[in-house]
């Protein structure tokens, strides 16, 4: 049976014929993910979300000729998105500041919650999410220069509740 025929029979439900498609697709899946991550172990994790994600939505392929240009873009996609978690966390061999920046990212949470439940909402679609603002603006219906002087007043306060001051 050929890749197309195993693709369409995939995208009809046939779990045989997914797997066996997978495991045909394993290695320029692997290569691909292993170009973005530059190790093993990442590239592997990338791999088994793709393969979760493949299982999941095989569904919304809508044509079998496209099937491995699918998996390439959530191979993609999943590295890209492991590579931003990793952006945001920051590993430290030195023991002794670890504790230190728990309890300052504690700190920073109690001050968060004192902001009103909206501007609350604003700092963790921004800084958690990570979105940009014209995805928040989208999200929220409001125009996006009304997202940047939000996203301004919050930060403002922010800063006055740590105590560094309010001009910027």
């Amino acid at each position: 049976m050929d890749e197309l025929e195993l693709a369409n029979q995939a995208i009809n439900g046939n779990e045989a014929a997914l797997l066996q498609l997978l495991h045909l697709y394993k290695e320029p899946m692997y290569r691909v993910a292993y170009s973005y991550m530059q190790n093993e172990h990442d590239a592997n994790d990338a791999l088994q979300e793709m393969t979760y994600q493949c299982l999941k939505n095989i569904h919304k392929v809508q044509l079998p000729q496209y099937f491995k240009t699918w998996l390439v873009r959530i191979v993609i996609n999943t590295c890209l998105m492991m590579k931003r978690q990793q952006k945001r966390i920051v590993v430290t061999d030195d023991l002794q500041e670890q504790p230190q920046n728990m309890s300052e990212l504690f700190e920073l949470n109690d001050v968060i919650s004192l902001l009103p439940i909206e501007q609350q909402e604003l700092i963790h679609l921004k800084y958690f999410k990570d979105l940009k603002n014209s995805d928040i603006a989208i999200l929220q219906n409001i125009p996006e220069g009304t997202v940047k002087s939000r996203l301004h007043k919050t930060l403002k306060k922010l800063r006055q509740f740590l105590g560094e001051g309010g001009t910027s």
